[in-house]
């Protein structure tokens, strides 16, 4: 089944096999812990390092899905200027990519905080 989730015929009555996810989230966990492990034994900048980089292929491969091609130094810039990260770039960074940068950190760090309407339209 492909396209969009807002185009099933089930929307948005979802069902699953409680199981199948089950199995699933602990298979993930654990390969988490793994990676916590290996993060863990690796210097601070290579922390620093990794977490920039991975932060920004999300923002890259998220933008992509909506239709959107932006700049991979514009986006690295922006993730490094957020986490105050390494010197300041050059790289003049578009309004959209700080946009995109701000709420995807905003959906990782914040994750247990309540959805409000504000930090859903900000």
């Amino acid at each position: 089944m492909s396209g969009d989730i807002h185009e099933r015929p089930d929307w948005p009555q979802f069902r699953w096999d409680t199981t199948a996810v089950l199995n699933k989230l602990v298979h993930v966990k654990y390969r988490q812990g793994q990676f916590q492990g290996r993060m863990l034994g690796l210097g601070f900048q290579l922390q620093n390092d990794a977490t920039l980089e991975a932060l920004t292929e999300e923002v890259q491969k998220s933008s992509q899905i909506e239709g959107e091609t932006y700049d991979r130094e514009q986006i690295r810039s922006s993730v490094a200027r957020r986490l105050g990260l390494g010197t300041p770039s050059l790289t003049a960074v578009d309004r959209q990519i700080d946009g995109a940068v701000t709420m995807l950190l905003d959906a990782t760090g914040r994750f247990d905080e309540p959805l409000t309407s504000s930090r859903l339209f900000g």
